[in-house]
């Protein structure tokens, strides 16, 4: 019995923060969607979270039917003119363009609406980090060296204890944990960084090295790694005003978005490991894990959620939001939409991508989990 009762706990300590944390972020994408389209004269059929049959639902008074779904793993909106959950377009003349469907908007209305799901996640994203900065502040530890680890990369490049960074390739370095998210993501990459030694500048060129690191809950990460020490003992918190903590959060957001481009370019020139891509176990797995920490980690794993989807979307793949972008801005520099037969190989293609990119993604997920 209590192994059941323990089983049920780890299960539900997992799919709760999971179903919380996604939903939050699909509920507003779609939002994005939903509120662009109504601003653009778009009449809207269903909004949905989840796919599949529904659980419960209600009707507003445009005509709109808001349901919640059975299969939590995403979520749509759709037009009077759509054929099904992914948009694709009904090509019978009259409904395509019967007053308030989409199909009948400009072009550049239509791409409005479909951009707004990942602007939507970004300004979520930046809401969230900004109210994390304005109400709890940011951990801030001088970003000084400690000791230096013998036969590291530190060590080669000459750095020494007491050295304080200042810069690393130009950008300015205001804490420990600046340096190391740089650091982090940088491995085989040469740095330009600059410390204050003995009052004056010295500028040095280290290359991390790639190290695997484990954290608190036992994920193993390959990161770069100099071998600087820290002890860490000087935190202080930052606060920051309103128009402070939007900064700091569009600084933040800027930062994901440029850390996940990084890797991604780095796994197709071959420079990173594509085992480190996950999917939706993964993001389950470490939804539980940061539960465990409090609401306002969890929150913060809203906001970095919200953020990868948000960018994933903008990939200019057929089906998701940015490959319609794509077809939209040929729309308008031919003057007329793609073949209907084009649009069609076009999601078609995208189609096959995108379930090869869940079943690889998930397929590392399972790996991870047979290999911990």
């Amino acid at each position: 019995m209590d192994m059941i009762t323990g089983f049920g706990g780890s299960v539900l300590g997992t799919l709760i923060p999971f179903l919380f944390v996604l939903t939050i972020v699909v509920f507003f994408h779609e939002l994005g969607h939903f509120l662009v389209a109504r601003w653009c004269g778009v009449a809207v059929r269903t909004f949905s979270i989840g796919f599949g049959p529904e659980i419960v639902g209600f009707n507003d008074r445009h005509g709109t039917r808001w349901r919640l779904a059975a299969i939590p793993l995403g979520g749509y909106v759709k037009f009077i003119d759509d054929m099904s959950a992914a948009s694709t377009p009904n090509r019978d003349a009259v409904i395509a363009h019967q007053p308030g469907s989409f199909q009948g908007k400009s072009v550049g209305r239509r791409a409005a609406i479909v951009a707004a799901g990942p602007i939507a996640n970004f300004i979520l994203a930046i809401v969230i980090f900004a109210s994390l900065f304005l109400f709890a502040g940011k951990p801030v530890s001088p970003p000084t060296v400690d000791a230096v680890q013998p036969g590291s990369a530190a060590e080669a490049a000459g750095f020494a204890e007491g050295d304080l960074i200042v810069s690393i390739d130009g950008d300015p370095i205001a804490s420990f944990s600046d340096l190391q998210r740089i650091v982090s993501g940088s491995a085989g990459t040469t740095l330009t960084i600059v410390v204050e030694r003995a009052g004056g500048p010295v500028t040095l060129t280290a290359t991390p090295e790639r190290r695997e690191t484990t954290d608190r809950f036992g994920n193993v990460h390959r990161v770069g790694m100099l071998g600087l020490q820290h002890t860490a003992e000087e935190v202080t918190i930052q606060t920051f005003s309103p128009p402070g903590a939007v900064a700091e959060a569009v600084k933040e957001t800027t930062f994901i978005v440029t850390r996940t481009l990084d890797y991604l370019w780095g796994v197709i020139v071959g420079r990173e490991s594509a085992d480190q891509l996950g999917g939706p176990i993964r993001v389950a797995q470490v939804s539980g894990q940061v539960a465990t920490l409090g609401i306002a980690p969890l929150i913060n794993l809203a906001a970095i959620l919200s953020v990868s989807i948000g960018l994933l979307n903008l990939f200019p793949i057929p089906l998701l939001d940015g490959g319609h972008l794509v077809f939209y801005a040929i729309e308008a520099i031919r003057g007329r939409p793609l073949s209907e037969r084009a649009q069609d190989y076009g999601f078609r293609v995208g189609f096959a991508i995108v379930l090869a990119l869940m079943v690889f993604a998930t397929w590392n997920d399972l790996m991870q989990l047979a290999s911990g």
